[in-house]
């Protein structure tokens, strides 16, 4: 069996978009549909755009009308805006969070997307509050946290020279 190169490709951008939403912790019913669907996409043997062609893309598996038409505008464009917006980047200094005790790459790029924690401040203010051991994901103990805060604070800011 061979499969298409399109279906591939959308296969493969389902896939990402699975992973980005499941990194930002978002539904995981809709996770699991964006896999549900690259799994189904790879096993067909019939080209997507054949397939879109004869406005069939709803009797695929998994595939329902929201699915259907990231397909078509993939078959258009060569890309999904929807896709193209969840990557948008961390800046470096958040992704340096991750390896802060008890932060993972999914927790951090939680805390940046959904809570709007962008400053070490205001990652800070979240652990001295006490709420970020409400958040799922969270496994260190909030003293060491603060403390590397602080380290990474003292090395990231930068030094004044006295003046003579």
């Amino acid at each position: 069996m061979h499969t298409p190169i399109n279906n591939q490709k959308i296969a493969a951008t389902f896939r990402a978009m699975a992973e980005l939403l499941a990194s930002r912790r978002a539904n995981p019913y809709r996770v699991r549909a964006y896999r549900r669907a690259a799994d189904s996409v790879l096993s067909l043997e019939e080209d997507l755009a054949s397939v879109a062609q004869r406005q069939a893309l709803e009797d695929i598996d998994g595939i329902g009308r929201e699915l259907a038409e990231k397909i078509e505008e993939f078959l258009r464009t060569g890309t999904v805006k929807s896709y193209e917006s969840l990557k948008t980047p961390l800046p470096d200094p958040v992704k340096e969070w991750a390896a802060l005790p008890g932060l993972s790459d999914s927790l951090v790029t939680y805390l940046y997307t959904r809570l709007s924690i962008t400053t070490l401040e205001d990652l800070e203010r979240l652990v001295r509050s006490h709420m970020l051991r409400t958040v799922p994901g969270f496994t260190g103990p909030e003293d060491a946290l603060l403390n590397a805060i602080a380290s990474l604070r003292s090395r990231t800011q930068p030094t004044t020279d006295a003046a003579p």
